[in-house]
């Protein structure tokens, strides 16, 4: 799967246009489907605005990541249900310029609140009429979280996933994206203040995540976090319930 995102979320970002959103993406999304090396490949593209979520699909791309989870566009989730193609619903408070504020780092249990709000989300997604079943949920490391929390997140998915199971049966399944490749939190954890520097780092989050239950990870350095998956996928065959 190939992630496209024409608008930047990394803190502090300013926002875009919808058309220049367009502008970015559409060009680049047509090139890399006419690559004879995508063909049976799937295309995420990465966007919070409905407008370009409908055009993207509309030109190849399969899956609509939404790093908001609905909250930036309030016709994004019904625009999705009509495109009928899966869903990131990602936890996020705030928008990109706006989400490492100190009010929008205030968690009292970062794993319960995460999983709450995400809930929420997903919840408005299922009522806008997205099956559960076209859902990926995604807890957002690096979004609204301090460095702690993106650890503590990191070392949480069962007790998340466990948490939405509790208000939702049918998300009780629901696949788990983890993106915390080259975050700032990997920099901050291991002195690598230079993003690639963090891929090290990166597969050893990979690494935890995939063992504490993450289906997709989203990473930069392909070939060092395949090797990583298929190690995990190789142990958790032998893992053992507790006695």
């Amino acid at each position: 799967m190939i992630d496209l995102g024409a608008q930047s979320t990394r803190p502090m970002a300013s926002r875009i246009s919808p058309q220049e959103e367009l502008d970015r993406l559409i060009p680049v999304l047509e090139a890399i489907l006419k690559m004879p090396e995508m063909n049976g490949k799937l295309i995420s593209v990465d966007t919070f605005y409905s407008e370009v979520a409908s055009e993207a699909v509309s030109k190849g791309a399969h899956i609509i990541n939404d790093v908001s989870g609905g909250q930036l566009d309030p016709n994004m989730t019904k625009v999705v249900a009509g495109l009928g193609v899966p869903y990131v619903a990602m936890h996020m408070r705030g928008d990109p310029s706006t989400m490492q504020s100190s009010e929008n780092l205030q968690y009292d249990d970062v794993c319960k609140q995460v999983a709450s709000e995400l809930y929420s989300r997903v919840k408005e997604a299922e009522l806008s009429g997205i099956p559960s079943w076209r859902i990926i949920i995604d807890p957002g490391l690096g979004f609204s979280k301090g460095t702690e929390h993106n650890l503590e997140l990191l070392m949480g998915l069962p007790s998340i996933r466990a948490e939405i199971a509790r208000k939702s049966l049918s998300m009780s399944h629901s696949p788990v994206l983890l993106g915390s490749s080259r975050k700032k939190f990997l920099g901050e954890t291991c002195t690598r203040p230079t993003a690639s520097e963090r891929d090290p780092a990166t597969v050893a989050s990979v690494t935890a995540g995939v063992l504490g239950g993450a289906n997709i990870v989203r990473v930069h350095n392909v070939r060092d976090n395949l090797d990583a998956v298929k190690l995990c996928d190789a142990m958790l065959k032998y893992k053992r319930s507790p006695a």
